[in-house]
């Protein structure tokens, strides 16, 4: 009997990988899955951040349409308390600002003299503030002279404004136009 080796044949055309360009190839895979997984980690990480901070502002502003509600029961209830002696009132009105407080809405209630603040007052008027005399307040421009209504906020949001008056500078009147100084 004649026996025959079988040998494997190998394409003709494809020479094989040596093993340093299969090393090199499979080391180019793991760099670019390596390079997938951190962009999908950091994707998730971003999702996972932005979710929180999602529901820490909702948390925050939850009770905004609440506190907006119950501001006209706040004003009327300090009218009352101005026009009469009204103690039952004035302990309603103790225990609502108390929880107010708790919700974390605070007043905006400026001084006079306070710098005027476009994001926390509403300047309703502005009147001209001249030389004080002595003893009398004088007021700067662009400073608070008078509160209308008391404004609020929750949290660092403004629910309403201060409505306030505002102090400008006096207007000089009409002179000689040719010189400072008036010639009469």
């Amino acid at each position: 009997m004649h026996e025959e080796t079988v040998q494997p044949q190998k394409a003709e055309n494809q020479p094989s990988p040596s093993l340093e360009e299969q090393l090199a190839e499979a080391r180019a895979r793991l760099a670019e899955q390596r390079d997938q997984m951190l962009r999908a980690a950091a994707d998730a990480d971003n999702a996972r951040k932005r979710a929180q901070t999602e529901a820490a502002n909702a948390q925050k502003y939850a009770l905004e349409r609440f506190a907006n509600g119950l501001l006209p029961v706040l004003d009327s209830l300090e009218a009352a308390v101005r026009s009469a002696d009204l103690s039952g009132v004035e302990l309603v009105l103790r225990q609502l600002a108390t929880a107010l407080d708790k919700a974390n809405i605070r007043e905006i209630n400026p001084a006079p003299g306070e710098r005027f603040d476009p994001y926390r007052h509403q300047a309703m008027a502005a009147v001209e503030s001249p030389p004080g005399a002595p003893g009398e307040m004088r007021h700067e421009p662009n400073t608070v002279v008078s509160v209308m209504q008391k404004g609020y906020s929750l949290a660092d949001r403004v629910l309403r404004p201060a409505l306030v008056t505002v102090a400008k500078a006096v207007e000089k009147p009409a002179g000689n136009p040719i010189s400072d100084t008036d010639l009469d």
